[in-house]
């Protein structure tokens, strides 16, 4: 095969292993995806991208180690997408003889790893040899097949999926890792053949037939979580009485000694092997039951299956609930949860051995979560262990959540733990994302819970986005938690909605990922007496993530990995963020809440223009343009007749300030274009009712080109609905106004004078004036001389030579041809009325469905006269 050349990289031949890296200075394919690294540069070898391991990352060429990666990984990505599937063809004959060879070596698991990182590059499927298929799935049923390989089969059937060439079988699997390994296919094909029920019912013959410490289930154990999420229903009670049993026993009863180490060396003394006692994440020995936040160096089956119940816990409660899935209404709940307060006394889990299986599941959960509250506590000696404190914490305060929802009686032995927890974690900045679920627990529980609600809002929406903004799983997690409580905020909703420019931070130094989420968000947020600041705050966007770089830049304790582009030097801008005298600019870009106010920030762009070159400045203004077209379609829903004016002044007036990150003036002035007519069409009287402002921005020709699109729209506007039509208010007087402003405007983007510099100026501008240059003639009788005597200058212009070095041929015949048919139109006034200026009646849809009907015999009149008219003009 011939390889394909890429910049820096090799070429698809290199990705299916027919070259190695010749010494470019950067890994080629084959090391990359290989089992070495490249020997020129050292850079990572295939597992590394495929996460098998890590060694480190090349650092050659004097750029950071991550960007390196991030290239290289990138490069990999499209030579993987243009391969050809002939070339997948022979490289799939390939794979099927290494796997029917005895031995499956380096070569066998090399190969694998390249097709999964081909087959899994695109986002359509790609098609594999049926023979090369069976080999696989014969290869993962094969009990001496060694694990990784195994993996990697699965990894590829996966990606296929759903595929009808798929042949597995559940029953035909012994081993418990293969079972696993084969019900994930099986379930990443959906449920074309029942295969969930058909898994679900195989794990739980496993389950009533080992005994709770079984070795096998250790595997299992995932796969009947995702069955449970996938289809709840499939089973019965029986089943689900005994799936609560067993995970009361592994999360309450799982062994409290360390597992027993491997077979050591000849040496070793039994002594020495003797397992040691479970600890706490400080050091000291655990007294109480097991939890996933015990430490040890070996864990036992037992241990390993209290962790993975732990892990589908909240999955099991929310499905075999009282109420399943859904739960109470909140108000029906917190009614209920207060009529019980009175009678409700903190529950000693003595008797819990008396319970029903479901209900002892839960006070054993609610134990669980009690525990790692408590463990939470101790001070870990490893960063890995406090890491997971806090993953805990988030999932304890969930599975909480769940237990009060589903059983009052849990919410009153629940407060004082979760109050204390909310004390302790909200001033330390590490355990910030613990907040989110507790604040989503007194969300959830109203007046029940007996707790400051707006101090706990206040804190969450105005101290941890001005903090935290840089964390990107916070922001999602916050953002997340905003679109999924939206139904009980309530009277909260206000404080939501006067916290968007602080949302926003999170928004513009996390744009690419969290653009859907705010499209989905912003109809929640845009509110009639926030929606122009909210607006300024979307087109001042890149402005914003410019002035949070800076921010962290000048942080007193910068973080020990820069989040900012070390590559980009900005000394100015820094100077500018300290100097006192801009602060006022500054901290009202930062502001924490919405203030009712707006400041032009045109002096800050200038301050700030260094900057505009950032790599996540330019991310943002990519970004903005999908959420102004988000923001319109909300505002349009709420937004009266004064909101409407204010909302096209502002298009009018932000048009020409605007921050001068790379192309985003164009992409914002063609969203701005098309929400101008949409805001007329809203209220057509704005035009009549915003005049003045009109005329003067049709006044300048400075930047035209530059706004062309936005000025072909007002233009088109002022065309369309400057007449009685859709406003009694408009007169003669206001229509020759804007006579005289559009014919000067027209004249100014077409003379030539050799002596001007004037700007290029699009056709579509000139051929929108002429129109609408005609519509108001036809509007006012006085005024046709003049629009035919500047329609015949036009088209005489357009023919001429100078009009080349301004337009192109395209352009100037577009021009010629609308002049032509205008002045056509204009030699019948009457007839230029109704086709320019139809009326209401006439615009009825009837007129567009009936042939019968005026409008049809109208038009082909008026064509028919066009045409003859247009014979007997000179040419």
């Amino acid at each position: 095969m011939r390889s394909r050349k890429l910049t820096g990289s090799a070429g698809a031949a290199e990705l299916l292993g027919l070259r190695s890296c010749w010494g470019c200075g950067a890994a080629g394919a084959a090391e990359l995806l290989g089992l070495r690294s490249c020997w020129g540069c050292g850079a990572a070898g295939a597992a590394e991208l495929l996460g098998l391991r890590f060694r480190g990352s090349c650092a050659s060429g004097g750029g950071g180690g991550g960007a390196m990666f991030s290239a290289g990984a990138e490069s990999l990505l499209h030579q993987a997408r243009e391969i050809q599937d002939e070339e997948l063809k022979k490289f799939c004959s390939r794979i099927s003889k290494l796997l029917q060879a005895e031995d499956l070596g380096p070569d066998t698991l090399d190969s694998l790893q390249r097709l999964f990182l081909i087959i899994s590059a695109t986002k359509y499927s790609r098609r594999l040899e049926k023979t090369c298929v069976d080999l696989l799935q014969a290869t993962l049923g094969l009990p001496a097949c060694p694990e990784q390989l195994q993996v990697l089969c699965t990894a590829i059937l996966r990606e296929m999926s759903p595929s009808d060439s798929l042949s597995l079988a559940w029953d035909h699997t012994q081993n418990s890792r293969q079972l696993s390994l084969v019900a994930s296919v099986l379930l990443a094909q959906g449920d074309r053949n029942e295969e969930v029920r058909a898994v679900g019912q195989g794990v739980l013959r496993a389950l009533e037939s080992r005994q709770p410490e079984g070795p096998s289930l250790r595997h299992l154990l995932p796969v009947m979580a995702k069955v449970v999420v996938l289809s709840p229903g499939i089973l019965q009670e029986d089943q689900a009485t005994l799936l609560s049993k067993r995970l009361v026993d592994w999360l309450r009863y799982a062994s409290l000694q360390q597992g027993l180490p491997h077979s050591g060396s000849f040496f070793s003394t039994p002594r020495a092997r003797q397992p040691g006692p479970i600890t706490e994440v400080d050091g000291a020995v655990a007294t109480d039951f097991f939890t996933v936040l015990s430490t040890g160096h070996r864990f036992t089956e037992d241990q390993w299956l209290n962790v993975q119940s732990f892990s589908m816990l909240r999955a099991w409660l929310l499905h075999s609930g009282p109420e399943g899935p859904g739960t109470l209404d909140t108000d029906d709940r917190s009614e209920q949860e207060g009529s019980t307060l009175s009678v409700i006394s903190a529950t000693s889990s003595s008797a819990g051995r008396l319970l029903p299986p479901r209900e002892r599941l839960r006070e054993v959960a609610f134990e669980y979560c009690q525990r790692l509250i408590e463990q939470s506590n101790r001070r870990a000696l490893r960063k890995g262990d406090s890491d997971l404190q806090k993953a805990c914490l988030v999932e304890a305060v969930l599975v909480l959540d769940v237990l009060c929802r589903q059983d009052p009686t849990f919410l009153y032995r629940s407060l004082s733990c979760l109050k204390a927890l909310h004390g302790r974690v909200r001033g330390d900045p590490a355990s910030v994302r613990v907040l989110l679920p507790l604040a989503h627990f007194f969300l959830s529980h109203g007046e029940a819970a007996a707790v400051d609600s707006e101090a706990v809002y206040q804190h969450l929406f105005t101290r941890i986005p001005a903090e935290q903004f840089h964390s990107p799983l916070l922001a999602f997690e916050f953002i997340q938690f905003c679109r999924d409580n939206l139904h009980l905020f309530g009277g909260h909703l206000s404080t939501l909605r006067l916290s968007f420019p602080n949302l926003f931070k999170f928004l513009a130094w996390n744009s690419p990922p969290l653009t859907s989420e705010f499209v989905a968000l912003l109809p929640a947020l845009v509110d009639a007496g926030t929606a122009l600041e909210m607006l300024h705050a979307l087109l001042d966007l890149p402005c914003l993530t410019a002035v949070l770089d800076l921010q962290l830049r000048s942080s007193p304790a910068p973080s020990e990995r820069p989040l900012w582009d070390t590559s980009l030097r900005a000394p100015s801008c820094l100077e500018a963020f300290r100097d006192p005298q801009f602060q006022g600019l500054f901290q009202y870009l930062l502001r924490p809440k919405a203030s009712g106010t707006t400041e032009r920030l045109a002096l800050l762009h200038q301050l700030l223009q260094p900057m505009a070159g950032c790599a996540r400045v330019v991310q943002c203004a990519e970004a903005v343009p999908t959420l102004l077209q988000a923001f319109f379609s909300a505002v349009t829903q709420v937004a009266d007749g004064a909101l409407i004016n204010q909302l096209a002044l502002l298009l009018l007036g932000r048009s020409d300030s605007l921050y001068p990150a790379p192309g985003y003036a164009a992409r914002v002035h063609s969203v701005l274009s098309s929400q101008f007519p949409a805001l007329c069409t809203l209220k057509p009287s704005l035009v009549v009712e915003l005049a003045r402002d009109l005329l003067e921005f049709l006044g300048s020709v400075n930047g035209l080109c530059s706004r062309a699109s936005l000025v072909t729209s007002v233009v088109w506007a002022v065309g369309e609905y400057l007449s009685v039509t859709y406003d009694r208010r408009c007169t003669v007087e206001q229509i020759n106004k804007f006579f005289e402003a559009l014919e000067a405007l027209l004249f100014e983007v077409t003379q030539c004078r050799p002596s001007a510099a004037l700007p290029r100026c699009p056709p579509q501008v000139v051929t929108a004036l002429m129109t609408t240059l005609t519509k108001l003639a036809s509007r006012s009788q006085d005024l046709i001389p003049r629009a035919s005597l500047l329609l015949s200058k036009m088209r005489t212009l357009a023919q001429s030579s100078a009009t080349s070095s301004t337009h192109s041929k395209e352009g100037a015949e577009a021009i010629r041809t609308r002049a032509t048919e205008l002045l056509t139109l204009l030699k019948m006034p009457s007839v230029a009325q109704f086709v320019l200026t139809p009326s209401t009646e006439v615009c009825s849809p009837r007129y567009h469905r009936d042939a019968n009907t005026a409008l049809p015999l109208a038009l082909r009149t008026v064509s028919r006269l066009v045409e003859r008219e247009a014979g007997l003009l000179p040419g």
